[in-house]
């Protein structure tokens, strides 16, 4: 491809690989500020969200089940509020693009009930959880609506490939990057390549799917590129904690106990973490009357169990892996246990066996530790990008921070591979 400055020079393309929170922000800021190229975005799933995606069902017009994330929560750039007073004007600026998604539609302020369980069972109303302290929101009729009105600001600037697995990565020196399937057929060709999850970099692919190598890693050695080494030296050292998730829906003739629980979000305690085997339960009324339950195991037990994923999981059905059923069922008891155990305290009736019950498993739900450093959001010589929860920065962890690394490394890209001014605001 001619340098970014002559006459002659094409319009670059840019795909990025995944389509949740940092994936549809990426593209949003992309057509925002005009990139004249073409922009596709690669999702294996049947849309976009990621972790904070909607379950639906086309049978079921009424069902709607955030099955990951059930909140966005927002702790920097906001007017102070009460408890966040004494450090707002300490705080930087929040995410782009959150009040037009507001003002859209999209999303909605969420002020629903939380609590802490701790190890005897007892409710305190107070959570001192990073994932649900500051400024509240939820996608407006399902989180899945979070990426869709990102998308929706991005327009016809991008294009969407659901249902397709980027199984490996060719580089062309010089030139751009090669996507290839399980097959390894050609998808796409591009100028530059933006990740925004790790799959394809980290060696969790060799645990968790078995694959035999790593494959931006086995890509770079072709490459010769110091920082891009560094970043994925950086992206092995990241830690993950896993997620098997517990999807309930109970009847409407059996949905008041539940929706009298004193809280829609309940989170445990270390201690009662230990004890219960659960993370986090989430309850969500649904508009027929029924009400959706989701439980979030402990990391303890995801890793566990890390080899038992929903046969309904998009890398299941993609993959074509076989659905080890047996062990499936007996993660879904075992959590179904636990959530009993959990809520003792409150008239809940146990749910009949053909109740239905699904698991979904998070391989890499939440990553701990040190993050990717900021400094290595973009690798120019390799035209290659990362982004999302696991880059260091405010957010760390969780949706505000996917939201300010695709920010932070557009800022980058911008004047890196269009010879332009770095953006602004």
């Amino acid at each position: 491809m001619p340098s970014p400055g002559s006459s002659d020079a094409s319009p670059p393309s840019i795909a990025v690989i995944g389509a949740g929170v940092a994936g549809c922000t990426v593209a949003a800021l992309l057509a925002r500020h005009r990139w004249p190229g073409s922009i596709v975005l690669w999702e294996t799933g049947r849309g976009p969200g990621g972790r904070a995606a909607t379950r639906r069902s086309r049978e079921d017009q009424q069902l709607r089940l955030d099955h990951g994330a059930p909140l966005l929560n927002l702790m920097s750039g906001h007017r102070a509020t009460a408890g966040l007073a004494s450090t707002a004007s300490a705080m930087p600026p929040a995410p782009p693009l959150i009040e037009e998604l507001v003002q859209g539609g999209w999303l909605e302020p969420w002020s629903g009930a939380r609590a802490r369980l701790d190890v005897e069972g007892a409710l305190h109303p107070i959570s001192n959880d990073p994932l649900g302290e500051g400024l509240l929101y939820r996608g407006r009729d399902g989180m899945e609506h979070l990426c869709q009105g990102l998308l929706s600001l991005a327009g016809s600037a991008v294009s969407t490939r659901y249902g397709t697995l980027v199984r490996d990565l060719r580089p062309l020196p010089g030139e751009g990057w090669q996507l290839l399937d399980a097959q390894g057929r050609v998808l796409d060709q591009v100028d530059w390549l933006i990740l925004s999850s790790t799959l394809l970099a980290h060696v969790r692919v060799q645990l968790v799917l078995a694959w035999d190598s790593v494959p931006l890693v086995e890509a770079s050695r072709l490459l010769g590129d110091p920082r891009l080494d560094h970043a994925l030296a950086s992206i092995a050292a990241l830690r993950f904690e896993g997620r098997s998730n517990l999807l309930l829906l109970v009847p409407a003739d059996q949905a008041r106990p539940w929706l009298e629980l004193p809280f829609r979000l309940l989170d445990l305690d270390p201690p009662a973490q230990q004890r219960f085997h659960l993370r986090r339960i989430s309850i969500q009324p649904l508009a027929d009357g029924r009400c959706a339950v989701v439980v979030h195991s402990s990391a303890t037990f995801a890793a566990e169990h890390l080899g038992v994923y929903g046969a309904r999981s998009s890398i299941a059905r993609v993959l074509s892996l076989p659905s080890p059923q047996e062990r499936e069922q007996e993660v879904i008891e075992k959590l179904s246990a636990a959530l009993e155990d959990a809520l003792g305290a409150w008239p809940i009736a146990p749910l009949p066996p053909e109740a239905d019950r699904q698991l979904m498993r998070w391989a890499a739900a939440f990553p701990v530790g040190a993050g990717l450093p900021e400094g290595l959001l973009l690798c120019p010589d390799s035209r290659i990008g990362f982004c999302g929860d696991y880059v260091s920065g405010p957010g760390f962890g969780r949706i505000e921070g996917a939201m300010a690394s695709a920010h932070r490394l557009v800022e980058q890209l911008l004047p890196a591979a269009l010879d332009r001014p770095a953006m602004v605001g």
